[in-house]
């Protein structure tokens, strides 16, 4: 049998316990190692190009800066409900004019 060699370097990572658990679900289910599938996710992740990573840093930062930035709109039910309004007067006005 011949085996793959190459020189790993051991590190260690605080992983929150959904983080853990899910792991070991996803190891145990393609039959790999969690070790394997975190190098498996790093290379995905230093794969993609430097630009696209700080476009992805930047998105996510005007995201956050975003949130909540619309004083003016109401609660989201409120606001649900008042369109809802609006849309049920505008059938209303259409059937209107099409069945006078």
């Amino acid at each position: 049998m011949m085996y793959d060699t190459y020189i790993v370097k051991r590190t260690q990572i605080y992983l929150e316990e959904s983080q853990d658990a899910s792991l070991s679900m996803r190891a145990a289910a393609v039959g790999t190692t969690r070790s394997h599938l975190i190098r498996e996710a790093i290379d995905a992740y230093l794969a993609g190009s430097q630009a696209e990573r700080t476009q992805l840093v930047a998105f996510r930062s005007a995201v956050r800066a975003a949130a909540g930035s619309v004083p003016r709109l109401p609660e989201g039910s409120r606001y649900v409900e008042e369109l809802r309004t609006i849309d049920a007067d505008r059938e209303r006005a259409l059937e209107r004019r099409r069945h006078p």
